[in-house]
């Protein structure tokens, strides 16, 4: 957390981008105190940055786990602007639950959190001993078979619901297929994705050069 002042809100917001080298609008804030009078106001604010959402994230899901009788360890990365937590307790087999159910109901917790907290959404992915990857090379591969499929059957095919990441996963897997699209459909968990058929384009013919007569 880094503490800007200056005159009015404007200025302090200019000079804590400026400092710390980002937009004014992407910068998350607190007033701390706010001075005005007849010649002379002031503001003062403090700054989040990367670190300070990365300890919050953390310390949130210590207190939710270890409330819950385990103890946790955390490998924390920042991928691009989503935080990907890494974490290992003593039982995880239960906390990433059937179906990786608990998980994903950990990951909602410590996302509303980090909303309610930086008034911003910020993405956090969160795995417990590495469930995350093997599920996205599972639904990868289920999706590259059923989009081979799909190519020579011409017939679109809807896959069955999954979270947000798994879904981005396969659309990322297959965005360079030249045959088939994909598309999330439905809404809340019953969101899935779609492959449809998509008919190439045709090449275009090269012009015929001029024969001498």
């Amino acid at each position: 957390m880094r503490i800007f002042e200056a005159k009015n809100l404007d200025e302090v917001l200019a000079l804590a981008s400026e400092d710390i080298g980002i937009q004014t609008k992407d910068l998350v804030y607190e007033v701390l105190e706010e001075k005005k009078g007849l010649f002379k106001s002031s503001i003062k604010i403090s700054v989040y940055e990367t670190t300070d959402y990365i300890e919050y994230a953390e310390n949130y899901l210590r207190l939710v786990v270890e409330s819950l009788g385990f103890t946790p360890e955390f490998t924390t990365s920042l991928d691009g602007e989503v935080i990907k937590i890494e974490m290992s307790t003593n039982h995880n087999s239960i906390l990433i639950g059937k179906g990786g159910k608990t998980l994903l109901a950990l990951n909602e917790i410590v996302q509303v959190a980090m909303t309610v907290k930086f008034k911003k959404r910020i993405r956090v992915l969160l795995d417990i001993n590495n469930y995350k990857n093997d599920r996205y090379r599972r639904v990868t591969g289920l999706a590259r078979k059923v989009a081979g499929d799909v190519a020579r059957s011409k017939q679109d095919a809807t896959l069955d619901p999954m979270p947000s990441d798994e879904r981005r996963a396969i659309h990322n897997a297959l965005s360079e297929y030249r045959n088939v699209t994909t598309e999330s459909i439905g809404a809340g968990k019953e969101r899935q994705v779609i492959i449809r058929y998509k008919k190439p384009e045709k090449k275009e013919k090269a012009p015929k050069e001029p024969q001498d007569e």
